[in-house]
């Protein structure tokens, strides 16, 4: 794995993207930690797995569009700022009148983040094939889609492997995270869709708890495992603090994780995704692109909501640099 892992394009345009990603966004309100009973003590920020990880890309250089619907409501105006703010095209996020914006809520205990969800019949569970454009996918290097847009419709999930196999069909590199939520889905289910989105997909992003519920399998060995026997030719399975295992055509490396003080881990394998796919677009090898990926979740980390602590590309070198890493 010495030589960069994603090719170049062999057209390279003004208006060319490097990353463009499909799911679906969200407001978040995230309690403050130490605030437990106070009622009003939640930060609103943003969050949606494939949003975080598109804003992250873009935060490290990349150029990036997201896909998706939204409500004409106040939500959804706020998710329509972030994105033009942070650099994102989100010309493909369609507006649907009189649709809701999906929302969450993010509590903080002994025993780590939990989420409860408005979401049921957002705007983003009528995403259709239709939503995302063949001349969209015609100009990206790389498109990102995760479980989340599986589950959350059947039609989200025709979408979003339409586009998948799409984007396969005219070169583009594919990259999906299972992140699997098992309160959206029964279990056989998220492993016959996520299965079929594995053997589509270039890149498998998955977390070890992601293949304890999918696979039972009790170690990142078998995990690996499990990925090569779905027929994976690359995963970057994700081992929180402690490791990030890479098994490229059956060649299993991995590289240490950096450990922080945790305020917040919601959002952090999003960050991640973003900051590796956007370092192989550049033509980082797997490794590097790995490395510097996993600084840039350990820095999420440190502060409080899925998108407010991403770190841009300055931030991440100076921690690679004062780590040793660089």
């Amino acid at each position: 794995m010495t030589a960069a892992f994603l090719p170049p394009r062999p057209v390279e345009g003004p208006d060319d993207l490097d990353i463009v990603a499909i799911g679906e966004a969200m407001v978040e309100f995230n309690q403050q930690p130490g605030n437990i009973s106070v009622s009003s003590a939640y930060v609103q920020g943003f969050g949606g797995d494939t949003s975080n990880m598109v804003i992250a890309a873009s935060r490290q250089g990349a150029r990036t569009a997201y896909v998706s619907r939204i409500g004409d409501d106040a939500f959804g105006g706020l998710l329509q700022d972030l994105w033009r703010r942070e650099g994102v095209d989100a010309s493909a996020v369609a507006v649907v009148p009189g649709a809701q914006t999906g929302a969450y809520f993010v509590t903080h205990g002994p025993g780590g983040h939990a989420f409860s969800y408005a979401r049921r019949h957002s705007a983003a569970t009528g995403l259709t094939a239709a939503d995302i454009p063949d001349s969209l996918l015609a100009r990206t290097r790389m498109l990102h889609a995760s479980g989340i847009s599986l589950a959350i419709s059947s039609s989200a999930a025709n979408a979003t492997l339409s586009a998948m196999e799409r984007a396969a069909d005219v070169g583009v590199m594919v990259c999906f995270d299972p992140n699997v939520r098992p309160s959206l889905w029964p279990m056989p289910m998220a492993r016959a869709l996520v299965g079929a989105a594995a053997r589509l997909c270039d890149l498998f992003l998955p977390g070890v708890d992601d293949l304890r519920l999918l696979a039972g399998v009790s170690t990142p060995e078998e995990g690996l495992a499990w990925c090569r026997a779905q027929g994976v030719k690359t995963t970057v399975l994700k081992d929180g603090p402690r490791r990030v295992w890479i098994d490229h055509d059956g060649h299993v490396t991995s590289v240490p994780a950096f450990a922080v003080q945790v305020v917040d881990a919601s959002g952090a394998g999003d960050c991640f995704d973003g900051a590796l796919e956007a370092r192989l677009a550049v033509g980082d090898t797997l490794t590097d692109a790995v490395s510097y990926a996993a600084a840039a979740a350990a820095l999420s980390a440190t502060g409080l909501g899925a998108v407010a602590p991403v770190p841009a590309e300055e931030a991440v070198r100076a921690f690679l640099a004062e780590r040793g890493a660089a």
